[in-house]
């Protein structure tokens, strides 16, 4: 079965840090671009980072700039998102997506994997 399974969410007081992972089962990342994605309660999806096929080329949305680094391990089929000084903004629910192309950095909304997603509370 051909999946991405999330994990590392939990609760965590403001300012503090949590790293995701995103794994994929049933095939290899290293041909995909991959991104995170978040949904916050009542709000639209919303993409935060993204990192092209090799690691080489990486994306954030302004509200997490100089907070989370996004990386991936090809060999170990992983993708990470550290998330430092977190915010209570930023609490959702976090999504892995993927999309097979060495042309893009970012999948889109319309991505052809996503992952059950993990829940990340900011919260004292």
């Amino acid at each position: 079965q051909l999946r991405l399974v999330e994990s590392g969410g939990g609760l965590v007081q403001p300012g503090g840090s949590l790293r995701l992972s995103c794994a994929a089962s049933g095939f290899t990342l290293d041909h995909y671009a991959i991104g995170w994605f978040r949904q916050a309660p009542g709000k639209e999806r919303e993409a935060v980072s993204c990192i092209n096929y090799s690691g080489g080329i990486t994306n954030y949305a302004d509200s997490v700039k100089g907070r989370f680094t996004i990386s991936r391990n090809n060999a170990k089929n992983m993708v990470y998102l550290q998330m430092s000084t977190l915010k209570p903004e930023d609490t959702a629910v976090y999504y892995c997506a993927a999309d097979r192309s060495e042309y893009i950095t970012c999948p889109s909304l319309f991505a052809r994997f996503w992952g059950q997603g993990t829940r990340v509370t900011v919260s004292s």
